[in-house]
Protein backbone atom coordinates (compact mmCIF):
# COMPACT_ATOMS: atom_id res chain seq x y z
CA UNK A 1 0.00 0.00 0.00
CA UNK A 2 1.20 3.48 -0.88
CA UNK A 3 2.07 5.63 2.13
CA UNK A 4 0.30 8.98 1.90
CA UNK A 5 1.52 10.28 5.26
CA UNK A 6 2.97 13.76 4.86
CA UNK A 7 1.30 14.33 1.49
CA UNK A 8 -1.66 16.53 0.60
CA UNK A 9 -4.42 15.51 -1.80
CA UNK A 10 -6.79 17.99 -3.47
CA UNK A 11 -10.23 16.51 -4.24
CA UNK A 12 -12.88 18.32 -6.28
CA UNK A 13 -16.54 17.46 -5.88
CA UNK A 14 -15.67 16.27 -2.39
CA UNK A 15 -18.95 16.90 -0.57
CA UNK A 16 -20.57 13.57 -1.47
CA UNK A 17 -20.30 10.38 -3.49
CA UNK A 18 -16.94 9.33 -4.88
CA UNK A 19 -15.28 12.55 -3.74
CA UNK A 20 -16.24 12.05 -0.11
CA UNK A 21 -15.25 8.38 -0.32
CA UNK A 22 -11.84 9.25 -1.75
CA UNK A 23 -11.42 11.69 1.15
CA UNK A 24 -12.33 9.03 3.72
CA UNK A 25 -10.09 6.30 2.34
CA UNK A 26 -7.12 8.60 1.75
CA UNK A 27 -7.44 10.10 5.24
CA UNK A 28 -7.38 6.55 6.61
CA UNK A 29 -4.05 6.16 4.80
CA UNK A 30 -2.67 9.30 6.43
CA UNK A 31 -3.14 11.90 3.70
CA UNK A 32 -3.87 15.52 4.50
CA UNK A 33 -6.69 16.84 2.32
CA UNK A 34 -7.98 19.90 0.53
CA UNK A 35 -11.70 19.42 -0.12
CA UNK A 36 -13.43 21.54 -2.76
CA UNK A 37 -17.13 21.77 -3.62
CA UNK A 38 -20.03 24.22 -3.46
CA UNK A 39 -21.65 22.95 -0.25
CA UNK A 40 -19.46 24.32 2.52
CA UNK A 41 -21.57 22.84 5.32
CA UNK A 42 -21.08 19.31 4.01
CA UNK A 43 -17.37 19.88 3.50
CA UNK A 44 -16.99 21.21 7.03
CA UNK A 45 -18.83 18.22 8.53
CA UNK A 46 -16.70 15.79 6.53
CA UNK A 47 -13.49 17.61 7.44
CA UNK A 48 -14.28 17.57 11.15
CA UNK A 49 -15.07 13.86 11.07
CA UNK A 50 -11.90 12.94 9.18
CA UNK A 51 -9.66 15.06 11.38
CA UNK A 52 -11.16 13.47 14.50
CA UNK A 53 -11.01 9.90 13.22
CA UNK A 54 -7.64 9.94 11.49
CA UNK A 55 -5.63 12.83 12.93
CA UNK A 56 -5.05 14.43 9.53
CA UNK A 57 -5.32 18.07 8.48
CA UNK A 58 -8.29 18.84 6.24
CA UNK A 59 -8.72 22.22 4.54
CA UNK A 60 -12.05 23.26 3.05
CA UNK A 61 -12.56 25.52 0.03
CA UNK A 62 -16.15 26.31 -0.95
CA UNK A 63 -16.30 27.19 -4.66
CA UNK A 64 -18.57 26.96 -7.68
CA UNK A 65 -16.24 25.04 -9.96
CA UNK A 66 -18.47 25.59 -13.00
CA UNK A 67 -17.98 29.37 -12.82
CA UNK A 68 -15.70 31.06 -15.37
CA UNK A 69 -12.10 31.16 -14.16
CA UNK A 70 -12.82 28.69 -11.35
CA UNK A 71 -9.57 26.77 -11.79
CA UNK A 72 -7.37 29.86 -11.67
CA UNK A 73 -9.29 31.17 -8.67
CA UNK A 74 -8.85 27.86 -6.86
CA UNK A 75 -5.10 27.79 -7.49
CA UNK A 76 -4.87 31.38 -6.28
CA UNK A 77 -6.63 30.37 -3.07
CA UNK A 78 -4.21 27.48 -2.61
CA UNK A 79 -1.29 29.87 -2.95
CA UNK A 80 -2.81 32.43 -0.60
CA UNK A 81 -3.29 29.74 2.04
CA UNK A 82 0.12 28.20 1.38
CA UNK A 83 -1.43 24.84 0.54
CA UNK A 84 0.99 22.74 -1.50
CA UNK A 85 -0.66 19.70 -3.00
CA UNK A 86 1.04 16.46 -4.01
CA UNK A 87 -1.99 14.85 -5.65
CA UNK A 88 -5.11 15.92 -7.53
CA UNK A 89 -8.34 13.98 -7.88
CA UNK A 90 -10.60 15.57 -10.49
CA UNK A 91 -13.95 14.18 -9.42
CA UNK A 92 -16.33 17.13 -9.93
CA UNK A 93 -18.87 16.61 -12.68
CA UNK A 94 -22.47 15.71 -13.50
CA UNK A 95 -24.49 14.06 -16.24
CA UNK A 96 -27.50 14.78 -18.44
CA UNK A 97 -29.80 12.38 -20.22
CA UNK A 98 -32.34 12.59 -23.01
CA UNK A 99 -32.26 13.49 -26.67
CA UNK A 100 -29.51 15.98 -27.43
CA UNK A 101 -31.86 18.49 -29.09
CA UNK A 102 -34.14 18.45 -26.04
CA UNK A 103 -31.43 19.24 -23.49
CA UNK A 104 -31.51 22.60 -21.77
CA UNK A 105 -28.77 24.78 -23.34
CA UNK A 106 -27.74 26.28 -20.01
CA UNK A 107 -27.41 22.92 -18.28
CA UNK A 108 -25.59 21.53 -21.31
CA UNK A 109 -23.01 24.33 -21.28
CA UNK A 110 -22.61 24.01 -17.53
CA UNK A 111 -21.95 20.29 -17.80
CA UNK A 112 -19.31 20.77 -20.49
CA UNK A 113 -17.70 23.62 -18.54
CA UNK A 114 -17.42 21.43 -15.43
CA UNK A 115 -16.68 18.01 -16.90
CA UNK A 116 -14.21 19.27 -19.50
CA UNK A 117 -13.27 22.91 -18.93
CA UNK A 118 -12.62 22.86 -15.19
CA UNK A 119 -10.80 19.52 -15.34
CA UNK A 120 -8.59 20.71 -18.19
CA UNK A 121 -7.76 24.07 -16.66
CA UNK A 122 -7.05 22.73 -13.18
CA UNK A 123 -4.93 19.89 -14.51
CA UNK A 124 -2.94 22.26 -16.70
CA UNK A 125 -2.28 24.63 -13.79
CA UNK A 126 -1.33 21.98 -11.23
CA UNK A 127 0.33 19.26 -13.31
CA UNK A 128 3.78 20.93 -13.39
CA UNK A 129 3.66 21.27 -9.62
CA UNK A 130 2.58 17.65 -9.14
CA UNK A 131 5.39 16.38 -11.35
CA UNK A 132 7.95 18.58 -9.61
CA UNK A 133 6.88 17.54 -6.11
CA UNK A 134 6.82 13.85 -7.06
CA UNK A 135 10.40 14.14 -8.29
CA UNK A 136 11.61 16.07 -5.24
CA UNK A 137 9.86 14.00 -2.58
CA UNK A 138 9.64 10.60 -4.24
CA UNK A 139 6.22 10.31 -2.63
CA UNK A 140 3.08 8.76 -4.09
CA UNK A 141 1.98 11.76 -6.14
CA UNK A 142 -1.25 11.11 -8.05
CA UNK A 143 -3.30 12.65 -10.82
CA UNK A 144 -6.60 10.79 -11.01
CA UNK A 145 -9.36 11.94 -13.35
CA UNK A 146 -12.81 10.41 -13.01
CA UNK A 147 -14.14 9.38 -16.42
CA UNK A 148 -16.94 6.83 -16.93
CA UNK A 149 -17.77 3.62 -18.74
CA UNK A 150 -19.74 5.98 -21.00
CA UNK A 151 -16.34 7.08 -22.37
CA UNK A 152 -15.80 3.82 -24.25
CA UNK A 153 -18.57 4.12 -26.83
CA UNK A 154 -21.01 6.68 -28.22
CA UNK A 155 -23.94 7.04 -25.82
CA UNK A 156 -27.24 7.91 -27.55
CA UNK A 157 -29.55 9.34 -24.94
CA UNK A 158 -26.57 10.82 -23.07
CA UNK A 159 -24.62 11.99 -26.10
CA UNK A 160 -22.88 15.05 -24.68
CA UNK A 161 -22.17 13.47 -21.29
CA UNK A 162 -20.52 10.45 -22.93
CA UNK A 163 -18.49 12.79 -25.13
CA UNK A 164 -17.20 14.73 -22.10
CA UNK A 165 -16.05 11.51 -20.45
CA UNK A 166 -14.42 10.27 -23.66
CA UNK A 167 -12.42 13.50 -23.58
CA UNK A 168 -11.39 12.88 -19.98
CA UNK A 169 -10.29 9.33 -20.79
CA UNK A 170 -8.27 10.34 -23.85
CA UNK A 171 -6.65 13.32 -22.14
CA UNK A 172 -5.63 11.32 -19.09
CA UNK A 173 -4.14 8.45 -21.04
CA UNK A 174 -2.10 10.94 -23.07
CA UNK A 175 -0.89 12.69 -19.92
CA UNK A 176 0.11 9.35 -18.41
CA UNK A 177 2.44 8.88 -21.37
CA UNK A 178 3.75 12.46 -21.28
CA UNK A 179 4.66 12.16 -17.58
CA UNK A 180 5.96 8.59 -17.76
CA UNK A 181 9.53 9.58 -16.79
CA UNK A 182 8.32 11.08 -13.50
CA UNK A 183 7.17 9.25 -10.34
CA UNK A 184 3.70 10.81 -10.70
CA UNK A 185 0.95 8.21 -11.09
CA UNK A 186 -1.61 9.30 -13.70
CA UNK A 187 -4.83 7.28 -14.02
CA UNK A 188 -8.29 7.67 -15.53
CA UNK A 189 -10.93 5.92 -13.43
CA UNK A 190 -14.08 4.82 -15.26
CA UNK A 191 -16.84 3.74 -12.89
CA UNK A 192 -20.01 2.11 -14.07
CA UNK A 193 -23.31 2.83 -12.28
CA UNK A 194 -22.45 3.77 -8.71
CA UNK A 195 -24.69 4.40 -5.71
CA UNK A 196 -24.09 8.15 -5.36
CA UNK A 197 -26.05 11.36 -5.92
CA UNK A 198 -25.07 11.26 -9.62
CA UNK A 199 -28.38 9.75 -10.70
CA UNK A 200 -30.36 12.18 -8.56
CA UNK A 201 -28.67 15.07 -10.38
CA UNK A 202 -29.12 13.31 -13.71
CA UNK A 203 -32.85 13.11 -13.13
CA UNK A 204 -33.13 16.67 -11.86
CA UNK A 205 -31.72 18.13 -15.07
CA UNK A 206 -33.81 15.93 -17.36
CA UNK A 207 -37.31 14.77 -16.50
CA UNK A 208 -37.39 15.04 -12.72
CA UNK A 209 -37.02 11.29 -12.08
CA UNK A 210 -34.23 9.71 -10.04
CA UNK A 211 -32.21 9.07 -13.21
CA UNK A 212 -31.54 5.39 -12.54
CA UNK A 213 -33.22 4.36 -15.82
CA UNK A 214 -30.05 5.64 -17.54
CA UNK A 215 -27.87 3.14 -15.70
CA UNK A 216 -26.37 0.28 -17.71
CA UNK A 217 -24.88 -2.57 -15.67
CA UNK A 218 -24.91 -3.57 -12.01
CA UNK A 219 -24.54 -0.86 -9.40
CA UNK A 220 -21.41 -0.68 -7.24
CA UNK A 221 -20.89 1.24 -4.03
CA UNK A 222 -18.61 4.26 -3.87
CA UNK A 223 -16.42 2.30 -1.48
CA UNK A 224 -15.90 -0.48 -4.02
CA UNK A 225 -14.98 1.96 -6.78
CA UNK A 226 -12.54 3.97 -4.67
CA UNK A 227 -10.91 0.86 -3.20
CA UNK A 228 -10.21 -0.41 -6.71
CA UNK A 229 -8.72 2.94 -7.72
CA UNK A 230 -6.41 3.07 -4.71
CA UNK A 231 -5.32 -0.53 -5.29
CA UNK A 232 -4.29 0.46 -8.81
CA UNK A 233 -2.46 3.52 -7.50
CA UNK A 234 -0.54 1.28 -5.10
CA UNK A 235 1.32 0.03 -8.14
CA UNK A 236 4.59 1.76 -8.94
CA UNK A 237 3.51 1.84 -12.59
CA UNK A 238 -0.30 1.83 -12.67
CA UNK A 239 -2.25 1.37 -15.86
CA UNK A 240 -3.21 4.69 -17.50
CA UNK A 241 -6.92 3.83 -17.29
CA UNK A 242 -9.05 1.38 -15.34
CA UNK A 243 -12.69 0.38 -15.38
CA UNK A 244 -14.42 -0.39 -12.10
CA UNK A 245 -16.14 -3.76 -12.05
CA UNK A 246 -15.16 -6.90 -13.98
CA UNK A 247 -18.30 -6.94 -16.11
CA UNK A 248 -17.92 -3.25 -16.92
CA UNK A 249 -14.29 -3.83 -17.91
CA UNK A 250 -15.26 -6.64 -20.27
CA UNK A 251 -17.95 -4.50 -21.92
CA UNK A 252 -15.53 -1.56 -22.28
CA UNK A 253 -12.93 -3.80 -23.92
CA UNK A 254 -15.48 -5.20 -26.36
CA UNK A 255 -16.64 -1.67 -27.18
CA UNK A 256 -13.10 -0.64 -28.05
CA UNK A 257 -12.41 -3.69 -30.21
CA UNK A 258 -15.73 -4.07 -32.01
CA UNK A 259 -16.48 -2.24 -35.30
CA UNK A 260 -17.69 1.27 -34.50
CA UNK A 261 -20.99 0.83 -36.36
CA UNK A 262 -21.81 -2.28 -34.32
CA UNK A 263 -20.85 -0.59 -31.05
CA UNK A 264 -23.08 2.38 -31.87
CA UNK A 265 -26.01 0.16 -32.83
CA UNK A 266 -25.79 -1.83 -29.60
CA UNK A 267 -25.37 1.30 -27.49
CA UNK A 268 -28.37 2.90 -29.15
CA UNK A 269 -30.51 -0.19 -28.62
CA UNK A 270 -29.63 -0.32 -24.93
CA UNK A 271 -30.51 3.34 -24.44
CA UNK A 272 -33.99 3.03 -25.92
Amino acid sequence: MADYNGTTVLITGASSGLGAEFASQLAARGADLVLVARREDRLADLAARLEKNHGVTVSVIAADLAAPGAAASLVETLDERNLQVDSLINNAGFGMGGQFTDEDPGHLSGMIDLNVGLLTDLTRLLLPRLVDRSRRTGGPGVLLNVASTAAYQPTPGMAAYGATKAYVLSLTEALAFETRTSPLRVVALSPGPTKTEFFDVLGSVTDGTDGTDAAVGAFQTAGQVVSLALQELDRKKPRPSIVSGRRNAVVATIARLAPRRLTLALSGRISQ
